[in-house]
This record gives structure tokens, C-alpha cells and sequence, in this order.
């Protein structure tokens, strides 16, 4: 391999990396102030439904637990902004969670093993499958208390809180506020195979897909399944798996019968300090992300995001035979047309897993060693199409990826490796 030298390093992060950052973080103000006014509106129709500004600490349902304000405050009030509504997956691509009300005191417990209903409430003869790793059911009765309007029956199929009903509601929601709030010109609702709402955001820029996510934010539990850390491990230090651990998880609406699992405070606490030895661990991160998006996975909804190369935001899959997003047995399938995924993840995944296996200050001092180090990491992941969750051992995060897709981000790949050169053009 070729050494690249640290004047190649600069020119790249000033030519590339900062401007990106700068368009990405007008990019965020500009859709985060036109999301608040949609979703104030839908708060104003809705009382599940809460604006994104209550994300968080924010958040309605933990507005009479102080003691929790001031430990989420503390941990949260840091250098690195800090948007608990916002993911952005590449440039033109955002997740933003829309915070629900009314559910509160979560607990979870032994739900019942067999479904045998529709989305539309209707029998079936045999049963909804079971969930992935990443995914789980939730009961209304869950939670300590509850709204009545989360028990009526447009959101809420035999005790289940359904997130394809949710949806339904929350879409209807969407293009209502959009007129009423004369935002017509600015957001643009986007036709979807499944069920999760899709929205085109016009920004001074350029134009920005924006997934909007009901979300339920559960602050007070660790989720069980989610057995980390497998063992003792010198990365993160103790203290800061006690932290992660202690702000909880949420549960994303993004298909038909499960809720999926999140954890972008965790994440957020995870690349929190993460030099704070004086490493570069941050700085190799940043150009491993610019690289992906110019040049090894380039596009408007690349194969992989910056969630993989962090830690894995999830995917929504889609099928065309099989068993298909609406959940069905393949015996009962309603297959939505299409033979593709929306996988956000392994950026941050990758790093962290890195960092993991080399936890040591003098592992990340040299830049081009660690750098070539981590980018060997997504490689691997990348040909042998596997990236495990951080969070959820069980989980591959490129499951349902295009593999021709992958395979072609490989080939790229190998071939940095073998000349590691930046391209500037």
C-alpha cells in the first residue's frame, strides 16, 4: 500500500469534509425549522402526537420526573450539537422521530406468542410472524399509563398498539398540516411502497427525503435483549456503559405489525468524547464518511450510510416473494411489489466495533495506520455482506442489502486499499 501523506489529509478535510459539514448543518436548521412548524400543527390536531422541539429531555411524558431531567440534561449537555429528533443518513437523506404522548412507566413483560389478524383488523388463519432482533411487539397495557385514545381502535388491533395504523393516522395527519400550515411549496409528500411516511423537504440548497417516524421514547429501562456489553471490555469504560444504558432506548413505527428498536442516544454518548485521549478516532470517522459518499458508495440512497459506518440505524426490507414487510407467512403474503431495502446503517457501527477491538490510545496516534485500519473493518463487513449490530448481537445490519450492490462497494474498496489515494475532483 501507498502512504498518503498528512498534506493530503488536510487538503481533504478542507476541500471536502468541512464543506459537507457546513451544507449538512444549514441542511439540518433549514428542515429542522419547517419540520417543528409541520409537526406543532399535527400536535395541535392530534393529542398523540408531539412537535419535535419535545424530543428528548423535551419530551411531554417525563415533564414530572426531575430527577431524570437533570441526569439527561447533564449527560447530553455537551460540545457535538445534539438534535435527539434528527439522524442524518447521508447528505440528502434525514430520519426524524416524532415523539408520541400518553405512553408512560414502560415495563416489559411476557406478550403472547401467536397474532392472527391484518393491519385492517381482519382473521386470519394462520399466524403474523414472529419479530427479528431488531424489532418487538408492544401492548398498550405495557405501559403504566396510557391515554385512552392509544385503546381506540385506529390504532390498536387486540390490546396491540399497531404501527401500520399509527402510521395510517399519522400520514393522514401530515398532508392535512401541510395545507393548514401553507407549507405546500416547501414539503411534498412521497409515494411509499410500505408504510412509512416519506416527505420532500425544500431547502435553500436542495431538496432533502426526510423519513418522518412516530416514535415512542422509553427513558427509564435498557431493553433486555439487548445484551451489551457481551463482556468486560476496556472500550467504553464502565462509567460510560452506566450512562448509555441509563438513557434507555425508543421504539420506531417503520412497518407493519412490529416496533423496531433504536438507540441514538446511546450512540450519541458513544461518539461523545470520543478522543478525548487525543486520538484521531473522530477525524478517521469523518473522511471514511466523505470517501463513502464520493466515491465508494456515491448516491442519493446509498447501500450504506453513515449509520452503518457508526452503528447501525435499521432497515426497512421490502420483498417481491416470500415473506413480505407486511409481516404475513408466506402462505398469506401481500407482497409490496418490490424487490429492494432501505438499509441505514454502518459508518458508526463500523467505528464502533473498531474501537472496541482497539481500545488503546497508541492504536489511534497514527492517523493513515488507523484509517486504513477501519476501512479495512467495513471491507471485510462489506464482503462477507455481515455487520453485527452493536447493540443487538443477533442482528445483521446488511441482511436484506442488495448484494450485487455490496459486492460492487467491495471491488471499490479493495481497490483503495491497494492505492490509497483521496480524489479531490
Amino acid at each position: 500500500m501507498k502512504p498518503f501523506t498528512d498534506e493530503d489529509v488536510e487538503i481533504y478535510i478542507q476541500s471536502k469534509v468541512e464543506r459537507r459539514h457546513y451544507l449538512v448543518s444549514k441542511a439540518v436548521e433549514e428542515v429542522q425549522k419547517i419540520i417543528q412548524q409541520l409537526t406543532a400543527e399535527i400536535s395541535y390536531k392530534a393529542v398523540r402526537f408531539q412537535a419535535i422541539s419535545n424530543s428528548g429531555i423535551h419530551n411531554e411524558n417525563i415533564k414530572d420526573q426531575p430527577a431524570l431531567l437533570a441526569k439527561w440534561s447533564a449527560m447530553l449537555r455537551r460540545k457535538r450539537p445534539f438534535h435527539p429528533s434528527i439522524q442524518v443518513l447521508a447528505p440528502s437523506q434525514f430520519l426524524i422521530t416524532v415523539p408520541l404522548r400518553g405512553l408512560t412507566g414502560y415495563r416489559e413483560c411476557q406478550v403472547r406468542h401467536w397474532r392472527y389478524y391484518t393491519v385492517n383488523g381482519a382473521k386470519l388463519l394462520s399466524s403474523v410472524r414472529d419479530p427479528e432482533e431488531l424489532h418487538q411487539w408492544l401492548e398498550v397495557e405495557q405501559f403504566s399509563k396510557s391515554l385512552q385514545q392509544w385503546h381506540e381502535e385506529d390504532v390498536n388491533i387486540e390490546g396491540d398498539l399497531v404501527p401500520a395504523k399509527v402510521l395510517i393516522v399519522f400520514r393522514e395527519l401530515v398532508e392535512k398540516s401541510i395545507v393548514s400550515c401553507n407549507l405546500s411549496s416547501k414539503v411534498t409528500v412521497l409515494e411509499s411502497f410500505s408504510s412509512v411516511v416519506r416527505v420532500a423537504v425544500e431547502t435553500s440548497e436542495s431538496q432533502v427525503e426526510v423519513e418522518l417516524v412516530p416514535a415512542v421514547e422509553i427513558p427509564t429501562c435498557w431493553p433486555e435483549k439487548a445484551r451489551w456489553p457481551r463482556c468486560l471490555k476496556r472500550w467504553p469504560s464502565q462509567e460510560k456503559v452506566q450512562c448509555i444504558k441509563s438513557l434507555g432506548f425508543d421504539l420506531l413505527a417503520r412497518s407493519n405489525y412490529h416496533w423496531q428498536l433504536c438507540f441514538s442516544r446511546a450512540e450519541h454518548i458513544l461518539m461523545e468524547g470520543l478522543d478525548e485521549d487525543g486520538g484521531c478516532r473522530m477525524k478517521c470517522f469523518r473522511v471514511m464518511r466523505q470517501m463513502k459518499e464520493d466515491v465508494w458508495c456515491a448516491g442519493n440512497k446509498p447501500v450504506i450510510t453513515a449509520y452503518h459506518l457508526q452503528v447501525g440505524i435499521t432497515l426497512i426490507p421490502t420483498y417481491s416473494r416470500g415473506i413480505c414487510c407486511s409481516g404475513f407467512r408466506p402462505a398469506r403474503s401481500e407482497c409490496c411489489g418490490v424487490n429492494q431495502c432501505c438499509i441505514c446503517v454502518t459508518s458508526k457501527t463500523v467505528l464502533f466495533w473498531t474501537c472496541e477491538k482497539y481500545p488503546r490510545t497508541k492504536d489511534w496516534r497514527c492517523f493513515p495506520e488507523a484509517f486504513l485500519r477501519l476501512v479495512q473493518k467495513l471491507h471485510k463487513c462489506v464482503s462477507q455482506h455481515f455487520l453485527k449490530h452493536y447493540f443487538l448481537k443477533n442482528t445483521n445490519l446488511l441482511k436484506y442489502a442488495n448484494t450485487s450492490d455490496l459486492d460492487l462497494v467491495a471491488s471499490k474498496l479493495a481497490v483503495f486499499l491497494e492505492n490509497p489515494v483521496f480524489c479531490l475532483d
